[in-house]
């Protein structure tokens, strides 16, 4: 299937096309319709390198669009259809992301080239492009998300210095600020109990694909880890801290709050 010549955002330049794509279907085989968009970072110090990556068929990977440094945005793959981009991940119960996301990439080096600032231009870019889609498509803010939040460990983008909270102020995401850093009890990787679990389940009410087993294992703290990546990003080491509990608890009250509404 080939890409038509007119992008689906406006705030898309044109189409580059991508082969890299399929049927979005659920677990019935019905069509899917997207109500997630997930943002990531190319992880490449070469922009141009990274697009070719992903219209490469021997890649087997892809996105529905691409951001440029300039701020230059370029559609690879139609939003109707299930670009490549999230691989092995979960979500609130969701196992195939691919089918029920939308896909942007963000070209930075990111953690391997330093983490550099995303520039000015991409972030403008990328928040217009961002609120379109979520408006087109009537995404809720809470599944509006970071690639490391459906894939914890295995993925870490698009990192720590992402502006979520201009994001979501500009009408894209949700944000809560997070409670001060400070001393006092925390949980790490070692420990296990009621509490753990109890934490766990807070985790999961989020949307992580937790195990609720009262075991603070590796996992478990690569979850809490891309949480702190998110929400939390003066301190990401994997602890679950004051500051990040009650950050969590104030996003599972957001979350609770808007699903009822």
């Amino acid at each position: 299937m080939s890409l038509v010549a007119t992008p689906d955002s406006r705030f898309a330049a044109k189409v580059f096309p991508s082969p890299n794509h399929g049927e979005r279907k659920d677990a019935n085989g019905a069509l899917r319709r997207p109500d997630m968009l997930i943002l990531h970072y190319t992880g490449m110090s070469d922009a141009g390198a990274a697009l070719q990556w992903l219209c490469n068929p021997v890649s087997q990977v892809s996105s529905h669009y691409f951001v440029f440094e300039n701020g230059h945005v370029l559609q690879l793959v139609p939003e109707g259809r299930r670009a490549w981009h999230a691989g092995a991940s979960h979500w609130g119960g969701e196992t195939d992301i691919n089918s029920c996301s939308i896909g942007i990439e963000i070209a930075n080096p990111g953690h391997p080239g330093g983490l550099p600032d995303f520039t000015s231009e991409q972030m403008i870019a990328t928040l217009n492009l961002s609120r379109d889609i979520c408006e087109r498509w009537r995404i809720p803010p809470e599944r509006v998300l970071a690639h490391s939040d459906i894939a914890p460990g295995r993925k870490i983008d698009p990192g720590e210095k992402f502006p979520w909270r201009q994001f979501a102020e500009g009408g894209v995401g949700i944000w809560s600020e997070p409670a001060p850093i400070r001393g006092g009890r925390f949980f790490a990787r070692g420990e296990s109990g009621q509490p753990v679990e109890a934490l766990q389940a807070m985790f999961a009410m989020l949307g992580y694909g937790v195990t609720v087993d009262g075991i603070y294992d590796e996992k478990f703290e690569a979850v809490v880890a891309a949480f702190q990546r998110h929400w939390r990003q003066e301190k990401v080491d994997g602890v679950a801290d004051a500051s990040t509990i009650t950050t969590l608890r104030d996003l599972v009250a957001m979350t609770r709050g808007a699903r009822m509404a």
